[in-house]
Protein backbone atom coordinates (compact mmCIF):
# COMPACT_ATOMS: atom_id res chain seq x y z
CA UNK A 1 0.00 0.00 0.00
CA UNK A 2 2.71 2.50 0.98
CA UNK A 3 4.72 2.07 -2.23
CA UNK A 4 1.58 2.41 -4.35
CA UNK A 5 0.50 5.49 -2.40
CA UNK A 6 3.91 7.10 -2.83
CA UNK A 7 3.77 6.38 -6.57
CA UNK A 8 0.37 8.11 -6.80
CA UNK A 9 1.75 11.05 -4.82
CA UNK A 10 4.76 11.34 -7.13
CA UNK A 11 2.55 11.08 -10.22
CA UNK A 12 0.26 13.89 -9.04
CA UNK A 13 3.22 16.05 -8.06
CA UNK A 14 4.79 15.67 -11.51
CA UNK A 15 1.51 16.53 -13.21
CA UNK A 16 0.98 19.50 -10.88
CA UNK A 17 4.44 20.85 -11.76
CA UNK A 18 3.68 20.44 -15.47
CA UNK A 19 0.35 22.26 -15.21
CA UNK A 20 1.87 25.05 -13.09
CA UNK A 21 4.43 25.75 -15.80
CA UNK A 22 1.57 26.18 -18.28
CA UNK A 23 -0.20 28.92 -16.29
CA UNK A 24 0.02 32.25 -18.16
CA UNK A 25 1.02 35.13 -15.86
CA UNK A 26 -1.63 37.30 -17.51
CA UNK A 27 -4.37 34.94 -16.27
CA UNK A 28 -3.49 35.08 -12.56
CA UNK A 29 -6.02 37.77 -11.73
CA UNK A 30 -8.73 36.13 -13.84
CA UNK A 31 -11.73 34.16 -12.58
CA UNK A 32 -11.98 30.42 -11.93
CA UNK A 33 -14.93 28.09 -11.44
CA UNK A 34 -14.01 27.93 -7.71
CA UNK A 35 -16.57 30.32 -6.27
CA UNK A 36 -15.10 33.77 -5.72
CA UNK A 37 -11.47 32.60 -5.93
CA UNK A 38 -9.47 34.18 -8.71
CA UNK A 39 -6.64 32.15 -10.22
CA UNK A 40 -4.01 33.77 -7.96
CA UNK A 41 -5.95 32.72 -4.83
CA UNK A 42 -6.39 29.19 -6.19
CA UNK A 43 -2.70 28.89 -7.15
CA UNK A 44 -1.54 30.16 -3.75
CA UNK A 45 -3.78 27.64 -1.95
CA UNK A 46 -2.58 24.84 -4.23
CA UNK A 47 1.11 25.69 -3.79
CA UNK A 48 0.80 26.14 -0.02
CA UNK A 49 -0.94 22.88 0.81
CA UNK A 50 0.33 20.52 -1.90
CA UNK A 51 4.03 21.35 -1.66
CA UNK A 52 4.87 23.18 1.57
CA UNK A 53 2.08 21.45 3.47
CA UNK A 54 3.11 18.15 1.91
CA UNK A 55 6.65 18.48 3.24
CA UNK A 56 5.59 19.69 6.68
CA UNK A 57 3.18 16.76 7.09
CA UNK A 58 5.98 14.31 6.32
CA UNK A 59 8.21 16.02 8.87
CA UNK A 60 5.40 16.18 11.48
CA UNK A 61 5.75 19.96 11.73
CA UNK A 62 3.15 22.71 11.44
CA UNK A 63 3.10 25.11 8.51
CA UNK A 64 4.79 28.37 9.58
CA UNK A 65 2.23 31.17 9.76
CA UNK A 66 4.23 33.40 7.41
CA UNK A 67 3.88 30.77 4.68
CA UNK A 68 0.09 30.88 4.96
CA UNK A 69 0.21 34.59 4.09
CA UNK A 70 2.62 34.28 1.15
CA UNK A 71 1.60 35.30 -2.36
CA UNK A 72 3.61 32.61 -4.13
CA UNK A 73 2.22 33.68 -7.51
CA UNK A 74 3.81 37.13 -7.10
CA UNK A 75 7.17 35.54 -7.98
CA UNK A 76 7.50 35.39 -11.79
CA UNK A 77 9.25 32.03 -11.30
CA UNK A 78 6.62 30.63 -8.94
CA UNK A 79 6.02 27.54 -11.08
CA UNK A 80 9.69 26.53 -10.97
CA UNK A 81 9.78 27.24 -7.22
CA UNK A 82 6.65 25.10 -6.80
CA UNK A 83 8.25 22.23 -8.75
CA UNK A 84 11.37 22.45 -6.58
CA UNK A 85 9.28 22.46 -3.40
CA UNK A 86 7.32 19.45 -4.65
CA UNK A 87 10.65 17.65 -5.13
CA UNK A 88 11.66 18.49 -1.54
CA UNK A 89 8.33 17.24 -0.26
CA UNK A 90 8.59 13.99 -2.22
CA UNK A 91 12.10 13.47 -0.88
CA UNK A 92 10.69 13.79 2.65
CA UNK A 93 7.95 11.23 1.88
CA UNK A 94 10.52 8.85 0.35
CA UNK A 95 11.84 8.06 3.85
CA UNK A 96 10.32 4.72 4.95
CA UNK A 97 9.91 5.91 8.55
CA UNK A 98 7.51 8.64 7.41
CA UNK A 99 4.92 5.99 6.58
CA UNK A 100 4.77 4.64 10.14
CA UNK A 101 2.12 5.59 12.67
CA UNK A 102 -0.07 8.66 12.61
CA UNK A 103 0.24 12.38 11.93
CA UNK A 104 -1.14 15.01 14.30
CA UNK A 105 -2.75 17.79 12.28
CA UNK A 106 -3.39 19.93 15.32
CA UNK A 107 -7.15 19.39 15.05
CA UNK A 108 -7.16 15.64 14.31
CA UNK A 109 -4.82 12.65 14.24
CA UNK A 110 -4.82 10.50 11.12
CA UNK A 111 -3.01 7.35 9.99
CA UNK A 112 -0.24 8.32 7.57
CA UNK A 113 -1.68 6.51 4.56
CA UNK A 114 -5.06 8.14 5.09
CA UNK A 115 -3.47 11.59 5.24
CA UNK A 116 -1.37 10.83 2.16
CA UNK A 117 -4.58 9.98 0.30
CA UNK A 118 -6.06 13.35 1.30
CA UNK A 119 -2.94 15.12 0.04
CA UNK A 120 -3.11 13.24 -3.27
CA UNK A 121 -6.77 14.23 -3.57
CA UNK A 122 -5.89 17.87 -2.86
CA UNK A 123 -3.11 17.89 -5.44
CA UNK A 124 -5.25 16.25 -8.14
CA UNK A 125 -8.49 18.17 -7.62
CA UNK A 126 -6.90 21.60 -7.31
CA UNK A 127 -4.52 20.67 -10.11
CA UNK A 128 -7.58 20.03 -12.25
CA UNK A 129 -9.05 23.37 -11.09
CA UNK A 130 -5.89 25.23 -12.17
CA UNK A 131 -5.62 23.29 -15.42
CA UNK A 132 -9.26 23.91 -16.29
CA UNK A 133 -8.97 27.63 -15.55
CA UNK A 134 -6.01 27.88 -17.94
CA UNK A 135 -7.18 25.69 -20.82
CA UNK A 136 -5.05 22.70 -19.84
CA UNK A 137 -5.74 19.11 -18.84
CA UNK A 138 -4.79 17.45 -15.56
CA UNK A 139 -4.08 13.83 -16.44
CA UNK A 140 -3.77 10.94 -14.00
CA UNK A 141 -3.49 7.18 -14.41
CA UNK A 142 -6.44 4.90 -13.74
CA UNK A 143 -4.85 3.77 -10.48
CA UNK A 144 -4.42 7.31 -9.20
CA UNK A 145 -7.91 8.25 -10.37
CA UNK A 146 -9.32 5.28 -8.44
CA UNK A 147 -7.50 6.36 -5.28
CA UNK A 148 -8.79 9.94 -5.66
CA UNK A 149 -12.35 8.68 -6.19
CA UNK A 150 -12.09 6.48 -3.09
CA UNK A 151 -10.81 9.38 -0.96
CA UNK A 152 -13.51 11.71 -2.29
CA UNK A 153 -16.27 9.19 -1.58
CA UNK A 154 -15.02 8.55 1.96
CA UNK A 155 -14.74 12.25 2.83
CA UNK A 156 -17.37 14.01 0.71
CA UNK A 157 -19.96 14.46 3.47
CA UNK A 158 -17.41 16.01 5.80
CA UNK A 159 -16.07 18.33 3.10
CA UNK A 160 -19.60 19.46 2.25
CA UNK A 161 -20.23 20.37 5.89
CA UNK A 162 -17.40 22.90 5.63
CA UNK A 163 -18.18 24.06 2.06
CA UNK A 164 -15.08 22.30 0.76
CA UNK A 165 -17.15 20.44 -1.85
CA UNK A 166 -20.28 21.52 -3.70
CA UNK A 167 -23.18 19.15 -4.35
CA UNK A 168 -22.28 16.20 -6.57
CA UNK A 169 -22.57 16.68 -10.33
CA UNK A 170 -24.35 13.96 -12.31
CA UNK A 171 -22.18 12.01 -14.73
CA UNK A 172 -22.96 8.76 -16.53
CA UNK A 173 -22.22 5.54 -14.64
CA UNK A 174 -19.62 4.64 -17.26
CA UNK A 175 -17.82 8.00 -17.03
CA UNK A 176 -14.03 7.84 -16.64
CA UNK A 177 -12.92 7.26 -13.05
CA UNK A 178 -11.30 10.69 -12.65
CA UNK A 179 -14.46 12.35 -14.02
CA UNK A 180 -16.45 10.50 -11.36
CA UNK A 181 -14.06 11.73 -8.66
CA UNK A 182 -14.42 15.29 -9.93
CA UNK A 183 -18.20 14.99 -10.07
CA UNK A 184 -18.46 13.54 -6.55
CA UNK A 185 -16.41 16.51 -5.29
CA UNK A 186 -18.89 18.93 -6.86
CA UNK A 187 -16.82 19.71 -9.96
CA UNK A 188 -18.25 19.46 -13.45
CA UNK A 189 -15.86 17.40 -15.63
CA UNK A 190 -17.40 19.00 -18.73
CA UNK A 191 -15.61 22.25 -17.86
CA UNK A 192 -12.33 20.68 -19.00
CA UNK A 193 -13.68 19.61 -22.38
CA UNK A 194 -12.19 21.44 -25.39
CA UNK A 195 -14.28 24.45 -26.30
Amino acid sequence: MTNDTYAHLAECAAEAARVARGVPAARLDGPTHCGDWDLRTLVNHWVLYTSHGLEHRARRTQLPEELTKTDFAADPDWADAYAAQLDRALAAWAEPAVWEGEIDLGYAVLPVTELAGLLIKETALHGWDVATATGQEFRVSEGTAALVLDVVLKNADLYRQYDGFAAPVHVPDDAPVFDRALAESGRDPRLSEPR
